[in-house]
């Protein structure tokens, strides 16, 4: 599950993105409106947390442009005013939830593990790109009916060129959702573990899936 934080208090923002990863989130975090809509423009999250208070855009204009986009994934919205007005008007435009400042580390965890929960329920488990598929509950994958073993990080690389298919995926890109890094180590274990996959999804078949963009990244999609 990877989560979006949105909040503009670096020590706040911090504080929880610690509290989600040592529960198993993925966890990535802007700190101002626009970095939101940017980041929910090209990443698949399970969940965001938006604060309503941010610099420029403000998180109900976030949240508004979100939905108006049809982007319909579960936000938990964060205030330190906590106004009844404000709660109904962040429902109104599309908030799933909402959680007033101060707010206890352990319940703001407790309600984004429901949200993930209320929107799985909703999202087929099955990913397919052509006669790619992969079950992100049992971790299986297999193409043209037959069965691929997965290392888990492999696992997590295919689940993320997937749920980005179609879409240029550049190394540091991968490096943060994948591994959880935000720097370059400085070696080349994106493309170790690209070449891996693709000799896993793509040698055994004719048309191939995963393509190179010569000094950008990666793509996975259908041969047209």
């Amino acid at each position: 599950m990877r989560i979006l934080v949105v909040e503009d208090e670096r020590k706040t923002a911090s504080f929880v993105r610690k509290a989600l990863q040592a529960e198993g989130f993925a966890t990535d975090v802007c700190h101002n409106g626009d970095e939101a809509l940017a980041a929910a423009s090209v990443t698949p999250f399970d969940a965001i947390v938006l604060d309503i208070m941010l610099p420029g855009r403000d998180g109900l204009s976030v949240l508004k442009l979100l939905r108006a986009r049809k982007k319909m994934t579960p936000v938990l919205l964060l205030s330190a005013r906590g106004e009844v007005n404000e709660r109904v008007e962040g429902l109104n435009a599309g908030a799933d939830d909402y959680l007033p400042k101060p707010f206890e580390l352990s319940e703001l965890v407790a309600r984004v593990r429901a949200l993930t929960r209320r929107g799985s329920e909703n999202k087929s488990t099955v990913l397919s790109v052509a006669d790619l598929t992969l079950d992100t509950v049992t971790h299986q994958a297999g193409r043209g009916g037959k069965k691929i073993d997965l290392t888990a990080r492999e696992y997590r690389l295919l689940e993320f060129l997937m749920r980005s298919a179609g879409r240029l995926c550049g190394r540091m890109m991968i490096l943060e959702k994948v591994w959880d890094y935000d720097f370059d180590p400085g070696t080349n274990l994106v493309d170790v573990y690209v070449r891996r996959l693709r000799e896993k999804i793509d040698a055994d078949f004719e048309a191939k899936l995963l393509h190179t963009v010569r000094g950008s990244g990666y793509v996975l999609k259908e041969q047209t």
